[in-house]
């Protein structure tokens, strides 16, 4: 009797331990199958996010050469200058006190802007187009105000002129006034009269606006 029971207990025990070990073989085979899933998708975001990369790069080699009758691109600070001329008035942002045919080199500039991004918005990639304007140190009290208000002028003037940059581009408008602020300063020239300009920054950016 007493060997009956050890081997009805011995037989129970290997069914438990044939049990588990099948469970065990299921539950690694699970793991693995999730693992290598896992990995298969961890592999395609980043291949995805690597070509996102390489498109932005690309579209930013292009900006730095966007139009060069009008624009020189800076390197270091990743800004093009508008090589136009603007003059303003002591203390003013009226666009129509500048001459004629500088308003038509403007609005010539704008419009090289706007079929730059027109002709590179693909594969969604999106721009963020900063409109800096700058002023000259001098007395002036209100040069920060006044460089901010010279680059909403143009911005308006672009706008009175039909000149827009698409859904694709958000624009911001800025100032860095005379520079004299700390954080200020970059991208000025020794002949302040010369500082009395608009600067461009276009940041191509992958995603929706």
């Amino acid at each position: 009797m007493k060997n009956n029971k050890e081997s009805y207990f011995w037989a129970s025990y290997a069914d438990l331990m044939t049990s588990l070990f099948f469970i065990m073989l299921v539950l690694f085979v699970l793991t693995i199958a999730l693992l290598h899933k896992r990995m298969v998708e961890i592999e395609k975001e980043r291949v995805a996010t690597q070509e996102q990369i390489d498109k932005i790069r690309e579209v930013q080699k292009a900006t730095e050469n966007i139009d060069d009758k009008y624009f020189n691109y800076r390197p270091e600070y990743k800004k093009h200058i508008l090589k136009i001329s603007v003059w303003f008035n002591s203390g003013s942002h009226n666009m129509n006190n500048i001459e004629d045919a500088t308003q038509n080199e403007l609005k010539k500039a704008g419009e090289s802007i706007a079929n730059f991004i027109s002709e590179n918005t693909k594969d969604g990639i999106q721009y963020l187009l900063i409109i800096e304007g700058q002023s000259s140190s001098d007395s002036y009290t209100r040069n920060y105000e006044l460089s901010y208000e010279r680059a909403l002028a143009l911005k308006r003037f672009w706008e009175f002129n039909d000149v827009t940059f698409g859904v694709n581009c958000e624009v911001l408008i800025s100032g860095s006034g005379d520079g004299k602020l700390s954080g200020t300063g970059f991208m000025r020239e020794t002949k302040e009269r010369v500082n009395q300009r608009f600067l461009i920054h276009i940041v191509p950016k992958y995603g929706t606006i």
